[in-house]
């Protein structure tokens, strides 16, 4: 694939002759459904402009600006990742990451070493252990932490984000009567969640200079290109970041080329001044992590029966009345309203509050308004009838799955392997007319899309398995319309031009499940073929990523 010579000018940035740039991709295999097998494209200014053929593609090479030769690379749309926590993924990227850290033992080494080279850090920053699968599944006491972070203040998110580790240091900053000892969440011992977390990480989060959030979320943003992302869905909230977080982000992505960013602030509202707050906050939304609950590896989700593990249901944050108040006026606002529910009793209360909205406001203007729902596990058949009903999108995160599903995992040991096996039923979601978006929850897991995928189609659970086609759709245009767009995260004429150029293997329809028609497998069907995300192939290779036509990742070695 040839480099291109010079930048790709977006619609909002013409270039020096105040004329679109016209850009011919050709040699290349296009995923379109414009053409089934198109092999060239062009783009004009930020738009898809023609979809075809090899052969009529010699009638645009003379008259357009740049000529890409694709040797064989696959183009496609973006993808849309539908839940990221930017600054703290850039966070993760760049400060202390405890994925796959087996035993306290090594958890304790880790900190120590990262406490040495950080000699100037107010506060210690980590993410990513889980202790699910440690020994006894033994946390470190919080004299160990002491110990090995030098009695500096210290704190480390659990992988899920919803519980953390500290030290004393750190609670001492926590201001205010009573003290984080006093607060829901807190217990001698154990890992920090609810009211306690909350309180610590504001903290801890207050310490971040605005110089180092601005980094932070440009290395999120840098990362996100150069995995084929075109567009995130950032899901901040009080509970969560900050009103400048939010902000800061959206005025780095609307200056820097980059990934397109949404955003969605998570606070509770009922009246047109709580809706006009989180406008003038340049969110779509009072939506994304509205935590209804918690997370099951926590045990802060909330369930209609006890966990397999603990002899409790976890925590609800909201009742189907609160969600009723919180749907209504978003609707009548004309904004997004949304929640985080991952328990089956989370999400009964949301189906039911979503529903007495309608009663009160009117069904047609509630499915109209596209609400969200994140992460949506636990789902039972009435709460699937329920999101078909309404026309709630379920922005889901199929990474989970193959983080902790199956027979030994994590769902497993927390509901007991009869529940856990209804965990994530993205097929019974696609055939109740569920609006599906995917995404990572990044950096809960990784910003991945070919992986993502790989994991909704090999789905720890077969009967919940989707077919690649579905997943990618759900994980570029899905995206897209959950945020109420239809004509994007497509390659066809008049579409955004975003798009990513990839380096891969042989193309195939591939529907791991047997039990899908056979027609849609055979190359007479016309399907655009995707890449083979079987557990041994190796990933595609991102060469390019696009936004609004022009390039914002360039791979090094082309």
């Amino acid at each position: 694939m040839s480099d291109s010579t010079a930048p790709l000018d977006g619609p909002d940035r013409p270039d020096r002759t105040d004329r679109p740039r016209t850009v011919l991709l050709r040699g290349g295999e296009v995923h379109s459904p414009a053409d089934p097998f198109a092999t060239a494209m062009v783009v004009e200014g930020g738009s898809i402009a023609w979809v075809g053929s090899e052969g009529a593609a010699d009638s645009f090479a003379d008259g357009v600006d740049e000529v890409v030769r694709l040797d064989g690379a696959l183009v496609t749309p973006a993808f849309t990742d539908s839940h990221v926590h930017a600054t703290a993924t850039g966070l993760a990227l760049t400060g202390l990451d405890l994925t796959g850290v087996r035993s306290p033992a090594e958890l304790l080494d880790r900190v120590r070493e990262y406490a040495r080279s950080r000699p100037g850090d107010r506060i210690l920053l980590g993410h990513g252990w889980d202790a699910s699968a440690w020994p006894g599944q033994r946390l470190p006491s919080r004299a160990e932490l002491d110990e090995a972070a030098g009695r500096r203040p210290l704190y480390l998110t659990r992988v899920d984000v919803h519980s953390a580790l500290v030290t004393t240091a750190l609670l001492d900053l926590v201001p205010g009567t009573p003290g984080v000892t006093e607060l829901p969440g807190y217990t001698p011992g154990a890992a920090l969640t609810g009211d306690a977390h909350h309180a610590v990480r504001a903290v801890a989060h207050a310490s971040i200079t605005p110089a180092q959030r601005t980094e932070a979320q440009r290395a999120a943003l840098r990362h996100a290109a150069s995995r084929g992302i075109g567009t995130l869905h950032e899901c901040a909230g009080p509970e969560i970041s900050s009103e400048d977080d939010l902000t800061g982000l959206l005025e780095l992505a609307a200056a820097e080329p980059g990934p397109r960013v949404f955003g969605y602030w998570a606070e509770h509202i009922t009246s047109p001044e709580g809706a006009r707050r989180v406008r003038e906050l340049g969110a779509l939304g009072a939506a994304g992590d509205l935590f209804a609950d918690g997370s099951l590896g926590s045990h802060t989700a909330h369930l209609h029966e006890p966990y397999a593990d603990a002899d409790h249901r976890g925590t609800g944050h909201l009742d189907a009345d609160a969600v009723a108040a919180h749907v209504a006026a978003c609707t009548e606002a004309g904004i997004q309203a949304g929640f985080h529910a991952i328990g089956d009793a989370a999400l009964t209360a949301v189906t039911e509050g979503v529903r007495a909205a309608a009663e009160r406001v009117g069904l047609e203007r509630v499915r109209a308004a596209r609400h969200r729902v994140e992460h949506a596990e636990m789902l039972t058949e009435a709460t699937i009838a329920a999101f078909a009903e309404l026309a709630l999108t379920a922005s889901v995160q199929p990474a989970f799955d193959a983080a902790w599903g199956g027979e030994n995992g994590m769902y497993a040991r927390r509901l007991g392997r009869e529940r856990a096996r209804t965990l994530n039923p993205y097929a019974a979601l696609l055939r109740a007319g569920v609006p599906l978006a995917l995404g990572s929850d990044s950096p809960v897991t990784p910003l991945d899309p070919w992986g993502t995928l790989r994991a909704a189609a090999f789905h720890r659970t077969p009967e919940h398995r989707i077919s690649v086609r579905a997943a990618f759709t759900a994980h570029t245009r899905g995206g897209w319309r959950a945020i109420g767009r239809d004509d994007a995260g497509v390659l066809v004429p008049g579409a955004p031009a975003d798009y990513a150029l990839w380096r891969t293997g042989d193309l195939v329809v591939q529907v791991p499940d047997g039990r899908i028609a056979a027609w849609s497998t055979d190359p007479r069907s016309g399907t655009p073929g995707l890449p083979d995300l079987g557990p041994d192939r190796p990933l595609p290779v991102c060469l390019r990523t696009v936004v609004g036509g022009r390039t914002v990742y360039e791979h090094p070695n082309g």
